[in-house]
């Protein structure tokens, strides 16, 4: 029987309020140092949130004077200049302007004419020291290039090709077609692993290595069609596993359903975002005029809420100018798929499924999912409330424990199942950077489960 797992929590940084909506995390008051949860959204509760607003949303198109043929074709259009139509006049809202032309066309657009290339390959594949017979799980399988990079160091293996995108899926059968001894696909979330490697002859304690990939996959921000990516216009979905899932809530349904204080909260909890109110605030306004649908028109909107200095102020870890809706994005995609509860549960899973002496290598891409994985590497139970290092809690302690409680706090231990690998975090060399921008933000950390 699976173990009932409690949902995780993390340090939530900066300020803000509790969102006055059931379904966003609730944020630490100022000052406190406690640490908060985020709820699993209450996906029955969401759906019927986003079914109803859908519904509403074809009422008034039926009933109201909007000219619904000019409507429907500007809001479709490439998104360079929408136009909302009255029957009482005409009235055009430009939204793009030359300078979001010139962002778009910045040199990060090189990454959509490079191959997918995985991410630190070298050193996942040093960390996890593929042995002859071992069986390994490839967590987010994606387009398959750590698999491949284990297969060519190691022919005689196993490896459990996991990802819950039927896209990668399809790559994996594929791969597995040449590699029929060595492959075996699996399509599902990490919430799923564990129902699907028993029912592939895995039972826990049996691998030797497992590989967790975090975030999104190339494939999906190259395909304008998945609604991940502001550059390319697209219909704002952001799902993973929308095929398997049609009905599950899009990016859209998001954005057009929920409140202004849920939509702060959204977007300053996950994508850590300092003008959190200012975005929601200019969401609300445009949605007022029309529906939020496209990515590149949710783009434009963020855009227009800052002033055009601003426009290039925010650069990545190259010093190219980024998009200043880059993290909104990233927030919307990460509520929209659950994907730091996902993060959790597919870490414990790992750890009941890796035999003692297995390795486990995490990849993460921003300081929300590192910061989970470093604390679960650390014994830390990020379930509880209080999920702060012994060094946090002798601090905390001292202001507001007497100094019994502090000398229990400091001779309290870590219940730590693992021995790390390396001493520090890995992140790419200057090499790997240039050969694959998108994966400058990467940081590896891995460790062997005692």
């Amino acid at each position: 029987m699976q173990a009932e797992l409690k949902t995780p929590v993390l340090c939530c940084q900066g300020r803000g309020g509790r969102a006055g909506c059931a379904l966003i995390p609730r944020q630490r008051e100022r000052g406190s140092g406690v640490i908060c949860s985020w709820p699993n959204y209450g996906m029955v509760l969401f759906r019927y949130l986003c079914q109803l607003y859908k519904r509403l949303l074809l009422s008034s198109l039926e009933t109201s004077s909007i000219n619904v043929g000019i409507w429907a074709r500007n809001i479709h259009s490439s998104a360079e200049r929408l136009e909302v139509t009255y029957d009482y006049g005409i009235k055009k809202q430009t939204i793009y302007n030359h300078e979001i032309q010139k962002l778009h066309q910045s040199a990060d657009d090189e990454d959509y004419r490079r191959p997918h290339i995985p991410v630190m390959v070298k050193e996942v594949v040093n960390c996890l020291s593929p042995q002859q017979g071992q069986r390994m799980l490839d967590m987010t399988f994606g387009a398959g290039g750590h698999t491949t990079a284990l297969l060519q160091k190691v022919t005689d293996i196993t490896i459990y090709a996991l990802d819950r995108d039927p896209a990668a899926y399809k790559i994996a059968r594929q791969l597995s077609e040449s590699y029929p001894k060595q492959i075996q696909a699996l399509l599902g979330q990490f919430s799923q692993a564990e129902t699907l490697l028993i029912s592939a002859g895995v039972e826990p304690g049996m691998l030797d290595g497992v590989l967790l990939d975090a975030g999104c996959s190339s494939m999906q921000l190259d395909t304008p069609e998945r609604g991940f990516s502001l550059r390319k216009d697209g219909p704002l979905d952001m799902r993973m596993d929308s095929g398997r899932y049609p009905d599950m809530p899009t990016a859209a349904d998001v954005v057009n359903a929920l409140d202004q204080q849920a939509l702060a909260s959204i977007l300053r909890t996950y994508g850590e975002e300092r003008h959190a109110k200012k975005i929601a605030s200019a969401v609300i306004q445009a949605r007022s005029i029309y529906p939020i649908t496209r990515t590149q028109q949710l783009a434009s909107i963020v855009a227009g809420a800052f002033p055009a200095g601003a426009l290039y102020a925010r650069k990545d870890l190259l010093q190219r100018p980024t998009h200043v809706a880059t993290k909104t994005f990233q927030a919307l995609r990460i509520f929209v798929n659950d994907e730091l509860r996902e993060l959790y549960i597919g870490l414990k899973i790992a750890e009941k499924f890796l035999k003692p002496g297995g390795r486990l290598v995490a990849l993460s891409f921003h300081s929300l999912e590192d910061r989970i994985i470093k604390r679960f590497l650390q014994g830390i139970d990020v379930s509880e409330k209080f999920n702060l290092n012994i060094r946090q809690k002798i601090r905390q302690g001292q202001k507001n424990y007497s100094e019994q409680d502090v000398e229990e706090f400091s001779s309290e231990k870590c219940n730590s199942r693992w021995t790390s690998i390396q001493k520090k975090v890995l992140t790419p060399q200057a090499e790997d950077v240039q050969e694959n921008p998108r994966g400058r933000s990467a940081k590896l950390r891995a460790a062997i489960k005692l």
